[in-house]
């Protein structure tokens, strides 16, 4: 697959058939990582870190590092001209000379794409608002395909900030492109999947959807519970949030009759949504999923940088 100069913004900027060329070689690079650490020598990531983030900056960082490339940017806009007022079109521009490849996270949904419009580098967005995380879910599909051995029939449940969370809302979209998915959006009413999602993947892809408040009413019928927190930034009052803060805890007791192959999943940082006690669950598998995206970003970033 050729992708070298491409950007993504979106995950359906990928084929399936482009994902699973990205898939593959990540599992190779988990499998034999000598052979990968001069891959990127001479090339440079470039980190545009507009909003905090621990394991999409750090993943991208380390696998950098790893196909022997370098690294700049900044984890704090403010410590960077954008204090000044620059724009982000200038700022990408002005990296362009700096770097082979850039990563940008932004509290504006949109801002990744404007930046891809004035690059000559690819741009891979690392997370705009509440809109799109393509590169997580790169990751969960990773996870899904090494633990389950393919990603098709399988039945979905997504819990928690539906409505802010975007790294289920590009999970969705992306999965309804694989076949016999379907999916249980669970969450309390204020914090619903948006409807133009819902109506998109059930137009486009024909896929089940079925909606609930309750996650015990669909607990022990999946194959997938993917976990999010409940987003105590993308509130305009503490008020709200403190009022749906506690909405889903994830215990022992409530998996004891899930079924034994369910994976359970979570983009991370959790609050208190899954309890400490679920680590130790052989079904728990979020701590791998988070070590995958090292993998992933690896094969992506080589990939775009057409370096293999």
């Amino acid at each position: 697959m050729n992708l070298k100069g491409k950007h993504l913004i979106d995950p359906n900027d990928l084929t399936l058939e482009e994902l699973d060329s990205v898939f593959t070689l990540a599992q190779d690079m988990e499998k034999e990582p000598a052979k990968y650490e001069n891959l990127c020598s001479g090339k440079i990531l470039a980190t545009l870190f507009y909003e905090p983030s621990t394991r999409t900056r750090l993943s991208f960082e380390s696998a950098m590092l790893r196909m022997g490339g370098n690294i700049l940017g900044f984890a704090d806009a403010n410590t960077s001209s954008v204090r000044k007022g620059e724009s982000i079109s200038d700022t990408i521009r002005v990296l362009d000379g700096y770097s082979d490849i850039a990563v940008i996270r932004h509290p504006r949904e949109g801002a990744p794409k404007l930046a891809s419009n004035f690059s000559a580098v690819p741009v891979i967005n690392g997370g705009d608002g509440g809109h799109q995380h393509p590169t997580q879910t790169l990751t969960d599909l990773l996870t899904i395909k090494n633990l389950k051995g393919e990603i098709k029939n399988l039945r979905v449940a997504l819990c928690g900030d539906l409505k802010y969370g975007r790294t289920v809302h590009s999970l969705i979209k992306t999965l309804s492109r694989y076949e016999g998915m379907s999916f249980c959006l669970i969450s309390p009413p204020q914090l619903k999947m948006p409807s133009y999602i819902k109506e998109y993947v059930a137009n486009e892809y024909n896929v089940e959807i079925v909606e609930t408040e309750n996650l015990e009413d669909v607990i022990n019928e999946v194959d997938i519970l993917y976990m999010t927190r409940i987003q105590k930034e993308r509130f305009f009052n503490e008020e709200d949030y403190l009022k749906l803060k506690n909405s889903y805890i994830l215990t022992r007791d409530k998996i004891k009759d899930s079924r034994s192959d369910m994976l359970i999943m979570h983009p991370l940082p959790r609050v208190n949504e899954i309890d400490y006690s679920v680590d130790d669950d052989q079904r728990a598998v979020y701590f791998k999923q988070a070590k995958y995206g090292v993998y992933v970003r690896m094969s992506l970033m080589a990939h775009l940088l057409g370096v293999i």
